[in-house]
């Protein structure tokens, strides 16, 4: 594993600083001025927050956090001062990114720092692809025209000086009508569906389908990060685990050809380079591409790492292995599958 990316993950270090800036500026390169569409939000107590009916009035400041994330915990204090100080002109946000998270585990996070502003969980990550999430914690501060004025991950005097700047614009007419709303429609893939006609770029340059598209063979799609051993082995230990046993999996079976194999990595904190570097380190055959922007995590409904989802040779999405699925035998029984595909 790269130096950097250790230090990025043994917050704090001006490494980690660093590396969590940099993926905040290119997150907020094409989104700086962009104006927002009203939305409308759920809470955790299931309390819908209008945005767009306090666009105009309001400013709005949007903090995306987890509850495994170092650096976020130690932000929480700034979060919570903002959130003191807001008064009349700022709504504040916490947002939960919905990754390796449960609703249990939020709702607790909350009672255990006393958060006093609404607090939304990101489910099905669509408000993080709309913010271009790649870091935690990460900030957005939108003006009252609804333009987005900030982004970025240190709870800083730029942040400051954004949420005083946000703050300051004189109200502007807004309609107040209801937005939209974020997180009710679902086109997750299911078992049966077809996967995206796409075609990824791997590590090596090379382009590969999704799908075999000859159909002859199943493809073994693996999501995972190239942190998730070393970060997650103290907060989330269970998951750090089920990490270890993929990548291994990986490694034992990834050059046997009559299966296909894909590893998507996630873009969260994540960059082209540390996944070369994981590759590199553990020597792992399997062609590997950085899913930067989350799409294909999101399309497949992956929430948490590792996953492993089977696509049969017709391009369907056949099984589907996450979380606690993944324990007891269901990973070892996957190299069987080349015993189905040579019948």
């Amino acid at each position: 594993m790269s130096a950097l990316l250790l230090s990025a993950l043994s917050l704090p270090s001006p490494a980690a600083e660093d590396t969590g800036q940099t993926l905040a500026r290119s997150a907020a390169a094409p989104l700086q001025g962009r104006t927002i569409p009203p939305l409308v939000l759920t809470t955790i107590d299931g309390d819908a927050l209008d945005l767009g009916a306090v666009r105009g009035r309001k400013a709005l400041y949007l903090e995306f956090w987890a509850t495994w994330c170092t650096p976020c915990r130690e932000q929480m204090p700034h979060l919570k001062a903002v959130q003191r100080s807001a008064g009349h002109d700022l709504q504040v946000v916490a947002v939960n990114i919905g990754f390796d998270d449960t609703p249990a585990q939020v709702a607790a996070y909350r009672a255990e720092h006393g958060l006093r502003m609404p607090v939304v969980r990101d489910g099905d990550g669509r408000l993080g692809a709309l913010f271009g999430l790649r870091v935690t914690p990460q900030h957005v501060v939108v003006g009252k025209d609804g333009r987005i004025l900030h982004v970025g991950h240190r709870a800083d005097s730029k942040l400051d000086d954004a949420l005083a700047s946000a703050r300051s614009q004189p109200a502007v007419p807004a309609g107040g009508s209801v937005g939209k709303v974020i997180g009710t429609g679902d086109d997750r893939l299911r078992a049966g569906d077809r996967a995206p006609a796409r075609r990824l770029r791997t590590l090596e340059g090379f382009e590969v389908a999704l799908a075999d598209p000859t159909h002859r063979r199943d493809t073994v799609l693996v999501f995972l990060s190239p942190w998730c051993e070393s970060y997650f082995a103290v907060t989330r230990p269970a998951s750090a685990r089920r990490c270890r046993r993929v990548r291994e999996l990986m490694v034992g079976h990834g050059r046997e050809r009559r299966v296909r194999w894909l590893g998507i990595a996630s873009g969260l904190w994540a960059t082209q380079d540390d996944l070369r570097d994981y590759r590199n380190a553990w020597r792992v055959p399997v062609p590997l591409t950085l899913d930067a922007d989350g799409s294909l995590f999101r399309r497949f409904g992956v929430r948490s790492l590792p996953a492993v989802v089977v696509l049969g040779a017709d391009g369907r999405v056949a099984r589907r292995m996450e979380g606690e699925t993944l324990d007891g035998g269901a990973l070892e029984a996957l190299p069987t599958l080349e015993q189905r595909a040579a019948r």
